[in-house]
């Protein structure tokens, strides 16, 4: 299976993990109990699933702290970017976007879980994915 094959079956997964989630909570909860019970999820789809990891900017050589945090970091592959907003916007997708940059992966979820139907709240974002 190619790297792109592999991406596409992980962002599935996760996908089906959050719709389940949607499923049984709906909206209106906070950000923290969708996080949870989507990272659950996915354990159970048999991912590996890194919740608030630390990530570093690097800047001339140093790795310095500022305080960013990858909400979901699945199969070291795959950031997701869990929020309970009233509605995604650009704000929301540069954050993802830098996210992706400056930790070099190559696909993003960024999944709004207040929403009436899940799938409206859903956006991929991708940085150098590749073609094959």
């Amino acid at each position: 299976m190619g790297e792109k094959e592999r991406l596409n079956e992980i962002t599935e997964a996760i996908i089906g993990a959050a719709i389940e989630v949607h499923r049984h909570l709906g909206p209106g909860l906070l950000e923290s109990a969708y996080e949870a019970c989507t990272a659950f999820e996915i354990v159970e789809r048999g991912y590996e699933v890194e919740t608030q990891k630390p990530l570093p900017v690097v800047y001339k050589g140093i790795h310095l702290d500022c305080g960013y945090r990858l909400d979901l970091h699945v199969a070291k592959s795959v950031i997701v970017e869990v929020k309970s907003v009233d509605a995604l916007n650009s704000v929301h997708e540069a954050q993802l976007l830098s996210y992706l940059k400056l930790s070099g992966c190559k696909v993003g979820l960024l999944i709004n879980f207040n929403v009436k139907y899940l799938k409206n709240g859903i956006r991929r974002l991708v940085n150098n994915f590749p073609d094959s």
